[in-house]
């Protein structure tokens, strides 16, 4: 009999799958997208670490592919590769999303960062061994070819369960219940939203809108806030010596985790003794202060627009503004007062355009100053070689010379740099003269194959504190001209992998000044005698600006009186650091 006509069985492959079958496959592919949306960092370091939350963007991607199934059937190659592609963004916006605050100690910005990935690439480049790097980037590789398997066949899996019609009304009623407990989230109310993981729409969205208020040069100056007086005369640097010098010296990664933490407050005290008692013995006074940064971990260029200019660039589009605009600066008023202008940058390593904003009458940069030796890893030129060349270059010469303009110079120190390595040593001021910079290639290699620690870098960091104590110490006690005013001002705080989570953002203030009047005038403004911060900020960065000027200009100090009875201090009297620090 011919049996052509009959209807033949169903093959195994075309048979619907057993509610059991559909539930494992549904669950396992739901599962490891929703693992790698949902994941958050081991710290301290790179590392991720599983968290038991629920992606919400997953659950309304799933009904979204649910629509989109019924109404196309089964997904294409080439949506699949799509939606593969678009899913890595994610992750990767995901890992950025929780990495970044756990080691730079602030959010991440695709802007900013972006533009300096490469950059600090290089410098972890330079900071590993060859056969580290070239291991990393296979594993780098390797990895992101499987992750990126992983993700399409998750992708394939989850898109053939939702063909299964029987299972959509129940996975639809879900969604819609899970919608509403995240609508009905209200902070510090109602948490119905404990067990969802931390979306990543407002970041994507937030990054977008600052990329657009980048791109869009009509915003003109209307977004920044407004700059304060630069309208005084410097009389206050004014004194029977001549018109002193001023080294605005930014300390990169000072802050007041130094201070407030008490293991590595008293880890340091005494190196921090020993600047405090150079100090007093040069005959020079210092004052303290504690201030609010605009950045925290990085993005050391905020601090110093903020502070040279006298407005808030927290907002990196504003701090691109500013770099466009006409505004006044601390370096165009001390050039119009007769002072020359001088950036020393030993960290820069490109064609900087932008710092024409500022305006000074030279910029060095890394190969603008000079420097003969060996290098000391991506951060080449050590702070103690830097500030050898600017003396020798623009500090040592005769003060009382009628001739010779006194100096501002605004110096961005870089050895205290994360990763905190290598660290040259401290040498004799008179061998960085030499011909070969004053270092001996073994020093470099030394320096070089020293215990590097890039994700507890606790003991490095506190190594270059050290150093950076040290040859200001040494530099202060040996060979500083005067008059001399020095403006220590830490950049940010160092990396959460330093300062734990929930660190503040304040960064520690010093002025180190041979003129007991100018002095005196700092401590009417809130300023602490000796090395120690006081508890209290004196307020955000660009407040500091205002404190300059006012006291630099000799302008009335509002709000507070000096105490008379510190007429008669002296710097030996707050050398010694105390039993506790300010918290």
């Amino acid at each position: 009999m011919n049996h052509s006509f009959l209807p033949s069985e169903p093959s195994e492959s075309s048979k619907p799958p057993s509610a059991l079958t559909w539930l494992l496959r549904f669950t396992l592919a739901f599962g490891v997208l929703n693992t790698l949306l949902t994941f958050e960092n081991r710290w301290p370091g790179f590392g991720v670490l599983y968290m038991p939350r629920l992606s919400f963007e997953l659950c309304v991607a799933v009904a979204l592919l649910i629509a989109w199934v019924a109404w196309r059937g089964s997904l294409s190659g080439r949506v699949v590769t799509l939606l593969t592609v678009c899913f890595m963004a994610l992750v990767a916006v995901r890992y950025a999303f929780v990495t970044a605050p756990a080691v730079l100690g602030r959010p991440v910005n695709v802007y900013w960062d972006g533009r300096h990935a490469g950059e600090l690439l290089r410098v972890a480049a330079q900071s590993l061994p060859g056969w580290q790097l070239a291991a990393g980037l296979v594993m780098a590789m390797v990895g992101g070819m499987l992750l990126g398997w992983v993700v399409r066949t998750a992708i394939q899996t989850l898109a053939a369960s939702l063909t299964w019609q029987p299972a959509r009304p129940w996975i639809l009623g879900s969604v819609a219940i899970l919608t509403v407990s995240f609508v009905v989230y209200v902070p510090d109310v109602r948490d119905t939203r404990w067990y969802f993981s931390l979306p990543l729409t407002p970041t994507i969205v937030n990054q977008s809108q600052l990329l657009a208020r980048v791109w869009l040069p009509e915003r003109g100056e209307t977004w920044l806030g407004p700059s304060p007086a630069f309208d005084g005369n410097l009389t206050s640097l004014k004194s029977q010596q001549g018109r002193a010098d001023v080294v605005l010296i930014f300390a990169e990664s000072y802050g007041a985790v130094a201070f407030d933490q008490p293991a590595l407050f008293h880890a340091l005290t005494p190196t921090r003794n020993e600047l405090a008692q150079s100090i007093a013995l040069s005959g020079r006074q210092v004052v303290s202060a504690r201030v609010t940064a605009p950045t925290f971990g990085g993005s050391s260029w905020l601090t110093h627009a903020t502070l040279l200019s006298g407005v808030n660039t927290s907002d990196h589009a504003n701090h691109n503004l500013l770099l466009a605009s006409q505004r006044p600066t601390l370096v165009s008023h001390f050039g119009r007062n007769g002072y020359r202008t001088v950036g020393w940058m030993p960290g820069l390593k490109r064609p900087w355009p932008e710092g024409t904003f500022y305006g000074f009458d030279r910029l060095a940069d890394d190969s603008g100053m000079g420097y003969q030796g060996p290098d000391f890893g991506y951060w080449r030129i050590p702070d103690q070689a830097a500030m050898s060349l600017l003396h020798a270059q623009e500090l040592g010469f005769d003060t009382l010379d009628p001739e010779r303009k006194p100096r501002l110079v605004v110096f961005p120190t870089t050895t205290t740099h994360a990763p905190f390595h290598p660290i040259a040593p401290l040498v004799d001021w008179q061998r960085l003269t030499e011909a070969d910079g004053g270092y001996r290639t073994e020093d470099a290699q030394a320096a070089l194959a020293a215990p590097l620690a890039a994700q507890r870098p606790l003991p490095n960091y506190l190594d270059s504190m050290r150093y950076q104590y040290g040859w200001m110490a040494s530099y202060l006690k040996d060979m500083a001209p005067r008059p001399l005013v020095w403006v220590i001002v830490g950049d940010h705080q160092p990396p959460a992998l330093v300062t734990g989570t929930g660190a503040s953002w304040d960064v520690p203030v010093h002025v180190i000044a041979d003129d007991l009047t100018l002095v005196l005038r700092f401590l009417a403004a809130g300023f602490v005698p000796g090395l120690n911060m006081p508890a209290t900020s004196l307020g955000p960065m660009e407040e500091l600006t205002s404190v300059l000027l006012k006291v630099f200009d000799g302008a009335p100090i509002e709000g507070v009186e000096p105490d008379p009875s510190l007429a008669d201090w002296t710097p030996a009297d707050h050398t010694t650091a105390p039993s506790t620090p300010d918290t």
